[in-house]
């Protein structure tokens, strides 16, 4: 498995209007993503932070998806800055131990 974090600074605007970019529709165009498990959204109201921690079946499914039409909008958009996607393979024995969620793994610490 092989997770991609992608970070970037949101635009400074009231967090009503940040918020109000957040729907349901927005979440589902991940469902069709090829490879994804899951996605978990991140948002750091101090600082401006947002994004994005991705669980992909495989590296290619990963890196894909990190070359790919969502990612270069990211890129592309004026309102975001310090847009960085990063690529990593899960160490999973070890985040099997720490009960990460790995729904092909049972616990090691069981």
């Amino acid at each position: 498995m092989v997770i991609v974090q992608i970070n970037y600074r949101r635009p400074d605007m009231p967090k009503a209007e940040w918020e109000a970019r957040y729907t349901d529709d927005r979440a589902r165009q991940f469902l069709s993503v090829p490879g994804l498990l899951w996605k978990i959204w991140l948002d750091g109201d101090d600082e401006r932070l947002a994004g994005g921690v991705y669980m992909f079946e495989d590296r290619a499914a990963a890196e894909a998806y990190a070359a790919g039409p969502i990612v270069a909008r990211l890129r592309d958009n004026p309102d975001l800055s310090e847009v960085d996607v990063r690529v990593f393979d899960v160490r999973e024995r070890m985040s099997a131990i720490t009960r990460a969620p790995l729904p092909h793994l049972k616990a090691a610490a069981e």
